[in-house]
């Protein structure tokens, strides 16, 4: 995908046309479904002239130039590319552009920055991945030559320096950064062709660039390696018991189609800790292990997916991505593998849509081998995400194609307590009639008010477990995603030394690793320094774990003698406004099960409603405090 192709010249020539940008932003929407943001068109617009202008001015006229390239397999996409050869190769520079005029280094290391409240990658860090993910997804039959640069032509040498200093001799030193002053328009042709590492390039012929434009990109050989390498060393990824068994099950497909017979649907169920995220990353392993593979591990988690790509590395981008309704790039539908984490969080829109089945999942079915989907059905929060079992078998058997279904029963989050998991589906169902506890093999207990919540998960992250506090999303949101992050779950109770009120501000909702100090982004809530110190919620939550866990129940539901009782009108989710109260109600105890499963030694919880205080005081009143 790219917004423009053509020659540098015919590029200028197009740009000074009225409408250049808007076309370029209509072909970006038709391609990508959603239009380019304000500030995507604004830098367009600012960076386009000056980086043809010097183009221009370097005599590289007849070069091919792409913009908006979006690389193979991936939603990334480089702002320019440059296609050229040399001694008859095909060689392609990249070109990240930036409009920065000051940028500031970033306490987590030289590989990223702050320019102003955002976290962003060292543009070094940044051209250097696009590199090598085009070595590493282009056939090598093409034998493409690849370079990089960044130019930030708002840069003046007082910016350039500091951010040479700061790549140091690591990755981000190997691609050159270039400010104004470094490709001033009056320079002589043949230094600015050099500092754009184009001196030895002639124009590229027609049938090399064809050949690069539809070639089929899969990852290569070496990226497979070192992804194979990787998953097999970590130990988070080792299975046993039946979550081998599901892995032998899902070989069994991949067999068939290395015997030439696609068309193959796998359903790996299990509820939270039973290790469906680790069978996913192993067999994405075993694939890579196989010649010309070409398989794919999805999750419709943005949090699943950026953890799972750190702990596989950044070699396995474009392998491991997040699953939205686009489709990734180069499957192959008679060989591909797609592996589908956390499937009972796809967009499906089930309420909306005017087919039987879910649109997403037949495009997937098309587009592959083999599906495998590890699914819990009590993990769908949202109306417009989830599927079930019977959906998909169906759907398999629409398609003429095998089904298989694998159910994980033994789990090892809780301390493998099937005692606390039992009794924490029976709690929270529409019932509610969840025996006394009387485990003796899980830490459970009922905190009289949330800063006796904190105090438990202090004190053990001082012992150097990790802890957290969640809660349902009973609070507004509205504070920015980096800090000061503003206190908004806030919680006033009365007892006997008197009037109380705890605030606490919900996780960050910066996408990067770090939003401010001791303050992790997003995704990262759950497993980085200072999580504990913010209040996450469902979807940060969700498909990680951690050693303590406490849980606040919102007033959304409340107990009363004939079972649970949903109050939306207490909800701030935007994603289930206007549902009745007994729709509500199913997801409102998916969410508190998802909250509830995350603590691997032991869970605290408390109420905000007092009758449900009263009811988990009757249930819990056994329990260690």
């Amino acid at each position: 995908m790219h917004v423009f192709e053509g020659t540098v010249r015919e590029a200028s020539l197009r740009l000074g046309e009225p409408g250049f940008v808007t076309k370029c932003a209509k072909r970006y929407a038709t391609l990508l479904g959603e239009p380019p943001g304000d500030g995507e068109l604004r830098s367009w617009a600012e960076s386009w002239p000056v980086l043809l202008r010097v183009l221009e001015a370097a005599g590289l006229h007849d070069l091919y130039l792409l913009l908006e390239y979006q690389l193979p397999g991936s939603s990334h996409r480089i702002d320019a590319l440059l296609l050229g050869q040399r001694a008859g190769r095909l060689v392609a520079v990249v070109v990240e552009l930036k409009q920065w005029t000051s940028a500031a280094p970033h306490p987590v290391g030289s590989g990223l920055l702050r320019v102003g409240d955002r976290e962003v990658l060292h543009p070094g860090r940044q051209v250097g991945g696009y590199v090598t993910y085009l070595r590493d997804w282009v056939p090598a039959d093409l034998e493409l030559e690849v370079r990089g640069l960044a130019f930030l032509h708002n840069a003046s040498a007082t910016l350039i320096g500091p951010l040479r200093a700061y790549a140091g001799d690591g990755p981000s030193a190997t691609y050159p950064l270039l400010g104004a002053d470094d490709l001033p328009e009056d320079a002589d042709t043949a230094v600015l062709a050099g500092r754009l590492q184009c001196t030895d390039l002639e124009p590229a012929g027609r049938e090399a660039v064809s050949g690069f434009l539809t070639a089929q990109h899969r990852p290569s050989a070496r990226l497979l390696a070192r992804v194979a390498d990787t998953i097999r060393g970590h130990d988070g990824f080792r299975l046993i018991g039946e979550q081998d068994k599901a892995r032998q099950t899902i070989h069994h497909a991949i067999a068939a189609i290395e015997q030439g017979k696609p068309g193959h649907v796998v359903v790996v169920t299990g509820g939270p800790g039973t290790g469906k995220t680790a069978i996913a990353a192993r067999v994405l392993g075993d694939l890579c292990l196989k010649e010309r593979a070409n398989p794919r591990l999805l999750s419709p988690s943005g949090t699943l997916t950026q953890q799972l790509a750190r702990a596989v590395g950044d070699s396995a981008k474009g392998l491991i991505s997040t699953l939205t309704t686009t489709l990734p790039g180069s499957l192959d539908k008679d060989t591909s593998v797609v592996l589908l984490d956390e499937a009972h969080r796809a967009r499906t829109d089930p309420l909306r849509r005017h087919s039987e089945f879910p649109n997403l999942f037949t495009r997937l079915i098309r587009g592959c081998a083999v599906l495998v989907l590890f699914l819990d059905e009590r993990q769908i929060v949202r109306p417009s995400e989830g599927t079930t079992l019977d959906e998909l078998r169906r759907l398999a058997r629409a398609r003429d194609y095998t089904f298989a279904h694998i159910d994980l029963t033994t789990q090892f989050r809780c301390g493998g307590s099937r005692a606390y998991l039992d009794w924490i589906d029976a709690l929270l169902t529409k019932g509610g009639m969840a025996p006394v506890w009387q485990g003796s093999d899980y830490d459970l207990a009922l905190a009289e008010n949330p800063a006796e919540l904190e105090s438990w998960v202090t004190a053990h992250h001082r012992q150097g477990h990790s802890a957290r506090i969640t809660a349902g999303f009973c609070w507004p949101w509205d504070s920015p995603p980096a800090p000061p992050l503003l206190p908004e779950v806030s919680i006033s109770w009365t007892d006997d030394t008197g009037e109380h009120l705890w605030q606490r501000p919900w996780n960050s909702r910066a996408e990067g690793i770090l939003a401010g100090p001791d303050t992790p982004g997003r995704a990262f809530w759950a497993t980085d320094v200072g999580g504990h110190q913010q209040v996450g919620c469902v979807y940060t939550a969700q498909g990680m774990e951690y050693d303590y866990n406490a849980v606040i129940l919102g007033e959304d539901i409340t107990w009363t003698p004939n079972g649970w009782q949903a109050r939306p009108e207490k909800s701030h989710d935007h994603a289930l406004q206007g549902l009745s109260p007994q729709r509500y109600l199913t997801y409102a105890l998916n969410t508190y099960r998802v909250l509830a499963t995350r603590g691997t030694r032991g869970t605290r919880l408390y109420s905000k409603d007092r009758a449900t205080q009263q009811r988990l005081h009757q249930l819990l009143a056994g329990a260690r405090s």
